[in-house]
């Protein structure tokens, strides 16, 4: 039974966004990996402003299953803010974090439990199969990670996922994060303890209902922030750049002062063009580099909330009909 004034050993926290196909399925097999009379645990579901029935069959599970409490946002706000929010709640002396697409399976969780145990503060998984992402997710996901290791000097190996468990002291530093758009998994690594870690490699689950809403311009997007967040080397670099390009710029320069001081005629207009071309594409590349970070400045300046929770559902005994909270203050 959930216990609303003391911690329980594990949390379990699941963002969803309109996955109101996989909530039973998910809710049976994790009760199936860990059984409440083996494990003292809560598992959280986040609804991220869902759009179809996701929170009233999270309500149903509540009534059902009396260790599951819902977290409902007031709108949808982003995978990682939502699991931001799932996490704040959390009251697990080590809190896991999963997908509510069934592609993280429920039956890993003892492993990971059981290497948090073992004295683990950060038990982080990999996947070893990708059959069921494709080939172009399999890829964009590769490079991203090689290009966000590089640009932000934190190693995050390929196949790396919001699949972990951390401990109450890691979660604790993680919360006070302020970033704009938080990157989780780089949040994690960043914090270090990596002489207390460990890694678990799985296969990838099939997702049971639904498709995938991860599209590529969410994926972009969460690239772009996950990137500007850990580095600032993308401003350097275009110093560099810059400083190429007006050496290309001033060696065209001399070259026409020296024929023109010889009385030649100077030839070659096209390529003066050229060059004008090439230094005013670089140019208006450098300035969308600082509006990117210009734009997350004014965002952090404005002190919004990362989420803003809606309701939550009573973490009680089953019973007849759904119990839900109005919060006396918007949690943020």
């Amino acid at each position: 039974m959930s216990k609303p004034h003391s911690t329980v050993e594990i949390s379990i926290v699941i963002p969803l966004y309109n996955e109101s196909g996989n909530i039973a399925r998910l809710a049976e097999e994790i009760v199936k990996a860990l059984p409440p009379k083996e494990v003292d645990y809560e598992l959280l579901l986040v609804d991220d402003g869902s759009v179809d029935d996701t929170w009233s069959v999270i309500e149903e599970a509540c009534n059902s299953t009396p260790h599951i409490q819902g977290i409902r946002l007031s709108r949808n706000f982003g995978h990682q803010n939502a699991l931001l929010a799932g996490l704040s709640k959390a009251r697990g002396k080590a809190v896991i974090s999963m997908d509510g697409d069934m592609q993280h399976p429920p039956s890993y969780l003892p492993e990971l439990i059981e290497l948090w145990r073992q004295g683990n503060k950060v038990v982080s998984t990999k996947r070893t199969r990708t059959e069921h992402l494709g080939k172009f997710k399999t890829k964009t996901s590769e490079w991203f990670y090689k290009v966000f290791s590089w640009l932000s000097g934190v190693q995050i190996e390929e196949g790396s996922s919001d699949f972990r468990l951390i401990d109450r002291q890691v979660l604790t530093e993680l919360l006070r994060f302020n970033d704009v758009n938080p990157f989780l998994r780089g949040a994690v690594k960043w914090l270090g303890f990596d002489k207390h870690t460990a890694c678990l490699e799985y296969q990838v689950g099939q997702r049971h209902e639904g498709e995938s809403s991860y599209n590529l311009k969410r994926m972009l997007n969460f690239a772009n922030s996950a990137i500007v967040s850990f580095s600032t080397k993308p401003l350097l670099l275009g110093i560099w750049l810059g400083l190429a390009t007006s050496a290309i710029a001033f060696t065209e320069l001399i070259y026409i002062i020296v024929l023109w001081s010889l009385g030649e005629t100077v030839p070659g207009w096209a390529s003066t063009v050229g060059i004008i071309a090439l230094l005013f594409g670089v140019l208006f590349i450098l300035l969308g580099v600082i509006g990117l970070y210009l734009s997350r400045i004014h965002t952090a300046l404005q002190q919004r909330p990362k989420f803003v929770i809606g309701n939550i559902t009573e973490a009680i005994e089953p019973v007849e009909g759904s119990k839900t909270k109005q919060p006396e203050e918007l949690t943020s």
